[in-house]
């Protein structure tokens, strides 16, 4: 029995506040810095954050243009022909949910200074979690 879609709301935390023109298509090869600018009233959950550490984001590919089913398989760039979507860091996808690895440079207040965007300035934050390894 195939059960009911149930419909996911979510809300932004914060938003993405960085001067760059362009970003890199990953975290991984970024240099960006920035800043997740968390609402006032989610402060309290950036206790512990300290400058040196990792951190998970996970933000909304605010500018992506809408999925499709034809987007089910994509070339990503350099790729030798289509994969699954679900296999690739496309940010066209059926929930257009980012995930990135930041390093931190600071926290002041309600911001989060980092480096390795590869986010837009305005990017809405979902979630901020520790970058756990091992």
């Amino acid at each position: 029995m195939r059960e009911a879609r149930a419909e996911v709301v979510l809300r932004a935390i914060g938003r993405v506040r960085s001067d760059a023109s362009t970003v890199p298509r990953h975290w991984s090869v970024s240099d960006v810095e920035g800043a997740l600018v968390v609402e006032p009233e989610y402060e309290g959950g950036l206790a512990g954050i300290e400058a040196g550490q990792k951190i998970v984001v996970l933000f909304h590919f605010h500018k992506s243009p809408d999925f499709s089913p034809g987007l089910l398989q994509q070339t990503p760039p350099g790729g030798a022909g289509p994969r699954g979507v679900f296999t690739i860091c496309s940010p066209r996808r059926p929930n257009p949910i980012g995930l990135s690895v930041l390093d931190v440079l600071g926290v002041e207040g309600n911001v989060v200074r980092v480096r390795g965007l590869d986010m837009f300035d305005g990017t809405p934050i979902l979630d901020i979690k520790p970058h756990i390894t091992g």
